[in-house]
């Protein structure tokens, strides 16, 4: 039923947004596009996906000694739950990432850590590229609003450092769920929460993965201006700044399938008041949304090819 709903709403978002624009102008915006930087575009795909694995290498630094993976299967794991995650909401390839990691000879505990601090990393360099950015933007008609998201977010961002950094912050987490009546919950949580705890002593690491983090998305959105350009839609180079990482943060919320719909939706209210041609705004969500899944394909040739034959069960 969860899927089925997933998938309604995705159709249904899309389904308005293009009758909002018009199905023959969407056609023929897409018609008129300019493939060379669509080719461009793609090609920075690869960078991005790069970074995105060293930076998850990089975090696996903090395993416990000698039970790191060969980089050959870590970079395995990584491709194909980037593949898992076109069928599947974002949680859940994460999950699979860190379980398929601790098939490795690593501990559940410390491969989901890895998991959840490259994550974290990730959503703090898209507030990181909003702050810098937004107050230099032209006038933008929800200015409000994304203030208010990026204040929640920094908050959500904030408390999680607590947690790396503070150890009084990592206790009152483990309290609050040794409350509870579950025990299995109080266990998890105390291994998950001493895991992520030995990222505290890793702090230059950290800064590198930060660092790569906010490189991908400064890569994103030359990805997204460069389709731009293949529409011909001619927007200051600071309001892509501000709403593309908006807008992959907005994919990874688990309400539709692969942010289908809420990504089509994302684009036409943010772009559209800034005076782009609805028409090819949609075009713009789509070339985007399948950007990110050619630069899954990889993971989608792994994964076809069966799994590592080097797991061994626990």
């Amino acid at each position: 039923m969860r899927r089925f709903l997933r998938v309604a709403v995705a159709v249904t978002l899309t389904a308005l947004v293009i009758y909002w624009s018009d199905p023959s102008n969407i056609l023929a915006a897409m018609a008129a596009a300019d493939s060379r930087w669509i080719v461009a575009a793609i090609g920075l795909v690869l960078v991005d996906r790069t970074l995105m694995a060293l930076r998850w290498i990089e975090l696996l630094v903090a395993l416990a000694p000698g039970s790191r993976p060969p980089l050959a299967a870590v970079l395995r794991v990584f491709f194909e739950s980037s593949f898992i995650s076109n069928f599947i909401p974002s949680v859940a390839s994460d999950l699979y990432r860190a379980y398929a990691l601790s098939r490795h000879d690593v501990h559940l505990a410390e491969s989901t850590a890895s998991v959840l601090m490259d994550r974290a990393l990730g959503v703090l360099s898209v507030v990181l590229v909003v702050v810098v950015a937004l107050p230099f933007a032209p006038a933008l008609a929800a200015r409000d609003q994304l203030l208010g998201l990026v204040a929640l977010v920094s908050v959500i961002c904030a408390v999680a450092a607590a947690v790396v950094f503070s150890e009084a912050a990592a206790e009152t987490v483990r309290s609050a769920a040794a409350k509870l009546p579950v025990p299995l919950l109080h266990r998890v949580t105390a291994a998950l929460t001493d895991a992520v705890r030995r990222y505290s002593g890793h702090r230059i690491a950290l800064v590198r993965v930060l660092g790569m983090s906010v490189a991908v998305q400064l890569f994103r959105v030359l990805q997204a201006w460069c389709l731009g350009r293949a529409l011909g839609i001619e927007l200051p180079w600071l309001i892509w700044l501000v709403f593309i990482p908006i807008i992959v943060l907005v994919m990874q919320v688990p309400v539709t399938v692969n942010g289908l719909g809420t990504t089509q939706l994302a684009f036409e209210r943010l772009f559209v008041p800034q005076g782009a041609s609805a028409p090819h705004v949609v075009v713009l969500s789509v070339l985007f949304l399948a950007l990110g899944i050619v630069g899954t394909l990889p993971g989608g040739v792994l994964y076809a090819l069966g799994r590592d034959r080097g797991w061994r069960g626990r």
